[in-house]
């Protein structure tokens, strides 16, 4: 049996690949500014497969999908040891103590007498209230704002649930989620109203109020938009394969030509889901 491999040995893999003398070529080429354009999409992605593991139970899918996201850490960490800049220990000693810093009820409480939360929401506010002060340490711009800190390169349906929840926390909220709903409809109006303009900007614009609209309402329904979302497209896929399935039984392939038939085997495909 093979001893269980420690990040020490992923660390030496890593500094190997980035060797000036045996390396890898790819890997010795590659700098924060090269990696840049592919490292976001790359980055999400993964992320998107361990939600994906997640919600499909596959574990074995969900300890090889980590993996992925431990190389960006990694590899980026030894790039910045080359520098100068800091090393994989810094990465690991900067979070242990932001979760101790963030964590006061279960590392200080005989010091700051918090080790009695009421629940989960206290936790979560005592969270963001010391991320605020971490921005403001840091003097960032802006960093004592409601919405500060909300990521810009989030994808725009999670960075939206984001925004409406910190405003929210200050009460700039609907009371009711039947007002949620009137908003929906009135952005789905102007929406409608676009469609006979030529103006592409107005299209955005509406469209753009009309998501904005609908990520509040999942919001307020306790629904996560992005995995609502995920979701819809998984089943839009299994039922385009039934669909295909079905017109390949027949020697036939799917084109405007047999979109009735498409569009009855789609009915097929859903009356399948309900039984």
């Amino acid at each position: 049996m093979k001893d269980t491999p420690s990040i020490d040995e992923l660390l030496a893999i890593m500094a190997r690949l980035r060797d000036p003398e045996c390396g890898c070529p790819w890997d010795l080429q590659q700098s924060f500014r090269t990696t840049l354009p592919y490292t976001l999409p790359y980055t999400l992605e993964e992320a998107y497969e361990v939600a994906e593991a997640i919600e499909q139970d596959a574990m074995e899918d969900l300890c090889d999908e980590l993996g992925d996201l431990l190389l960006q850490v990694v590899f980026h960490a030894q790039m910045a040891s080359e520098q100068g800049s800091f090393t994989f220990a810094d990465v690991v000693r900067g979070i242990c103590d932001k979760l101790r810093r963030r964590h006061p009820h279960v590392f200080r409480p005989h010091v700051f007498g918090e080790s009695a939360v009421a629940d989960a929401h206290q936790v979560r506010t005592g969270w963001e209230r010391e991320k605020a002060a971490e921005r403001a340490r840091k003097g960032r711009v802006g960093a004592d704002g409601v919405l500060a800190g909300v990521a810009q390169a989030l994808p725009a349906l999670v960075r939206a649930e984001k925004l409406q929840r910190r405003a929210a926390r200050v009460g700039f909220d609907w009371d009711q989620v039947d007002a949620v709903l009137d908003k929906v409809r009135e952005e789905l109006s102007e929406c409608e109203q676009t469609a006979a303009q030529t103006d592409p900007a107005a299209r955005v614009h509406e469209l753009g109020d009309l998501l904005f609209a609908c990520a509040n309402l999942a919001r307020h329904l306790g629904v996560d938009a992005e995995q609502a979302l995920r979701t819809a497209n998984r089943r839009f896929e299994t039922r385009f394969a039934q669909v295909e399935a079905g017109l390949q039984d027949q020697g036939r392939v799917p084109g405007p030509d047999v979109r009735e038939e498409m569009e009855r085997l789609w009915e097929v495909a859903k009356a399948r889901e309900k039984n």
